[in-house]
């Protein structure tokens, strides 16, 4: 049980900072982008739901095969590469986001990392 709790608790942080994202975070990354052009506004709003839409994802695969079998080997699979997935989130976000004084960005790394661990422990221990 304290397994699927971990693995729960590790989507609905994802899920949570996914549509953080796209809720409150994508105006005011754009905005304050200041004057730029037309086709810039367009990337930017992109990216930032991507990565939103990314992590809401990784949540649903976690919390799907969680709730169908979490011991099956497929499970086993995709908590291996939600695991991946957070990681490499995590290098990207250090070399990023984390070096600028706004805390959101500086809390991304910290987010990632702590569900890939959460994941972890939730399919292996």
């Amino acid at each position: 049980m304290a397994n699927e709790i971990a693995l729960f608790v590790a989507s609905a942080i994802l899920a949570g900072w996914g549509l953080a994202h796209i809720a409150f975070g994508t105006g005011g990354v754009v905005t304050g982008f200041g004057d730029i052009s037309a086709d810039n506004r367009r990337v930017i709003t992109m990216e930032w739901i991507a990565e939103g839409i990314a992590l809401i994802a990784v949540a649903a695969f976690v919390t799907v095969v969680t709730i169908l079998d979490r011991e099956a080997s497929a499970s086993t699979g995709v908590y291996a590469v939600a695991i991946v997935t957070l990681l490499v989130m995590t290098a990207v976000s250090l070399f990023t986001g984390f070096r600028i004084a706004y805390l959101p960005y500086r809390l991304c790394p910290f987010i990632f990392s702590a569900a890939a661990v959460l994941i972890a422990l939730g399919a292996w221990l």
